[in-house]
């Protein structure tokens, strides 16, 4: 007697298992997700966020809108992501160079090396990271200067690494008084994202003399401007109007 045929598919006659999904389907979504991210990065970096829909993201990432939606939610969350995906790696390079410059230097660390530890990522980065992270780096220019959002997102991705900064510039000025330290970190705030944004501006202004792109020269000037700034402002007796008497 002959037996009776096998069902035809062992998985058709075992239950599905349950558990972790598989490495190639993990791998493969981690990839959609980063190109989901790297497209609405781009496009912020350009049109800002009102002027891009999740429809246009999705286009650009080459994925179906849901997806967009899956990974993300709403347009809001998804610039929050974008935001913080290399917000993590500037706050944490900037904070471990500027605590083993301190570290190093103790009694005899200065604001030059300070700044240019703490400025050497975003310049490193923007040199040398591609085009993704010159988009970031315009980005975060366009939204340090939004009146609408900018300074809450700012406060949220970046106020630890300032607030270690001005600590740190603190035991260079000990006598300086708190509230020049962050108009300082203002102005050396608004300097740093208006020269990573690369607007051409510089270009124009000098008539080619200068280039807005030389960022090699731009992370030497600055360090070396906002050093001077710091302490100009933080001066005793000089009688800047916030000054109370």
């Amino acid at each position: 007697m002959t037996k009776p045929d096998a069902p035809a598919s062992a998985a058709a006659a075992t239950p599905a298992r349950r558990g972790r999904p598989s490495k190639k389907r993990a791998e493969g979504a981690a990839d959609t997700r980063e190109s989901i991210l790297d497209a609405a990065e781009d496009l912020f970096s350009k049109h800002g966020f009102y002027g891009v829909t999740i429809r246009e993201v999705a286009r650009e990432a080459g994925v179906d809108t849901a997806l967009v939606h899956y990974y993300f939610g709403a347009k809001r969350a998804l610039f929050d992501a974008v935001f913080l995906r290399r917000a993590e790696v500037w706050n944490s390079d900037r904070v471990n160079a500027i605590n083993r410059y301190a570290e190093a230097a103790g009694a005899d660390m200065t604001l030059e090396g300070l700044l240019a530890a703490f400025l050497h990522s975003p310049f490193e980065w923007a040199l040398k990271g591609g085009p993704g992270w010159k988009h970031y780096a315009a980005l975060v220019a366009q939204t340090n200067a939004n009146p609408m959002f900018g300074g809450e997102i700012m406060t949220r991705y970046f106020d630890p690494t300032a607030r270690r900064l001005i600590e740190l510039i603190k035991r260079v000025l000990p006598d300086a008084r708190e509230e020049d330290l962050y108009w300082g970190y203002h102005n050396l705030s608004g300097a740093l994202t208006l020269t990573l944004g690369e607007t051409g501006r510089l270009d124009r202004l000098s008539g080619g003399l200068c280039r807005s792109g030389d960022l090699e020269a731009a992370g030497a000037y600055m360090v070396r401007f906002a050093a001077a700034g710091f302490r100009a402002v933080c001066a005793p007796g000089d009688p800047l109007p916030s000054r109370t008497p």
